[in-house]
Parts: C-alpha cells; structure tokens; sequence
C-alpha cells in the first residue's frame, strides 16, 4: 500500500474515533504546517468552515468531510514535494504511530555532528566518542516511555545506532536518559529539547560520559526544529 494512502487512513481513523474530532483535525492541520487559510483556499471554502470544524462548532464532521480534509493536507504537503507524507512513512514503516515519533530519519552518508548541532540551534555539554552521525530520531519523551517495550525502543535507531535521539517533552532529561541505559548500544548523541542547560538533570553530564555519548540541549521550537533536521542532509 502507498505510504499516502495508508497515512491517509490513519489520520481519517485517528479524527472519527477521537472523542475531539475538531482538536484532531488541527493537530493534523499543524503537524502538517499549513494554515487555516491555505487548506480552505485549497478546498474552495470560507476560512470560517475549517475554523469551525476544528473548533467544534460544527460537530461531528462526517467521514466525507473529513475524507476531504485529509486528502486537502495531502495534496497540498505533495505541491510542497511530499516531505511530510515521507517523514510519516519512514515513522510507520519502523512500526510507529507519529504520537512517539516524530521523525526518523536515514543519511545518504554520515554528516558531521556538530552541522546537525547547528541546524537545530544544540549547545553541546557533553563531547561524544564520535564526531559523525548517519541518521536521527525524535521523540516524544513520554509516550515512547510510557508505550513503548525495551524492543520498541531499540527500534528507535532505525538502521543504525549511530544517529542523534532527539527527545521532546522533557523537563530535565532524567527519564529519557535513564531509559536509555537499558538499550545496548547507546546513540551517538543525544538531544534534549526544550530546555537550557541549567536546567538540565544534574546526572545528565555523569551519565552521557560514562556511556560515550555526546549530549545537548536545544530550544528551539518543535516545528521549526523538524524543519531543521530535514535540512541536515
């Protein structure tokens, strides 16, 4: 089956079983980047009819509607050249929802680490072992702790273990990084997003030399972070 086709049915799925059908159209909507006024001019309706399904002023949209809303979010992502269509498909592929993964990612060849670190704006406080890295994986912290096995963990690293794991919704750190000590091999970085450094568990730094990988902080805001990434290589 096309990747299209099988985000299609499950974004369509994910609105009509959802107890806030409006709230999940516009998650769709915003993971896919494009605004209110773009996906109406798209459809040829008023702003105000997509405003007023998302906001669930006209409820229960029927599957019709949300049929069109999603194919709407997918033509347009493919005139954008398809990138968000393949990043879901990637994370599909590899046996994950887009709700613990929101990206994951192969390279042609092996980039630099520290150009990955300038793309997403990182301050690196731990140097790793190596220098190179040949893929990348974000995460939302909490549900890949909370739902997924150690197996479904390892699984993060895609092809290889030498990538960056990208953590979202973290506070300090210390659950990701702890999880992380039950997966053998380790990452070759590891990036906590959304917080300073300071603010960063004080194990973090311990923790990253003792098992060789580099570690940093970016707080960068989360879409323009995955935009980012896809321009590293």
């Amino acid at each position: 089956m096309e990747p299209r086709h099988t985000l299609a049915q499950q974004m369509a799925g994910e609105v009509v079983m959802s107890d806030d059908p409006g709230g999940t159209l516009r998650k769709w909507r915003t993971d896919f980047d494009v605004p209110q006024t773009d996906l109406a001019g798209h459809l040829d309706v008023s702003p105000s009819v997509v405003s007023d399904y998302e906001s669930g002023r006209r409820q229960n949209p029927g599957i019709g509607v949300v049929r069109r809303l999603v194919e709407g979010l997918l033509d347009i992502d493919e005139s954008r050249g398809g990138g968000r269509i393949r990043q879901h498909a990637r994370v599909l592929s590899a046996g994950f929802d887009s709700d613990a993964v929101l990206d994951l990612r192969e390279y042609p060849t092996a980039v630099p680490l520290s150009r990955f670190y300038d793309a997403i704006d990182a301050t690196e406080l731990v140097e790793g072992t190596a220098t190179t890295i040949a893929g990348h994986t974000v995460i939302d912290s909490i549900e890949a702790i909370t739902r997924l096995s150690s197996e479904e963990f390892y699984r993060l690293y895609g092809q290889s273990t030498n990538r960056a794991l990208v953590f979202t919704n973290v506070t300090r750190g210390e659950s990701p990084l702890v999880a992380l000590r039950v997966v053998t091999p380790t990452p070759t970085a590891v990036v906590l997003h959304g917080i300073d450094p300071e603010e960063t568990w004080e194990h973090a730094a311990d923790l990253a030399r003792a098992e060789g990988y580099s570690l940093a902080v970016t707080g960068l805001e989360t879409n323009a972070m995955l935009d980012a990434t896809r321009e590293v290589a």
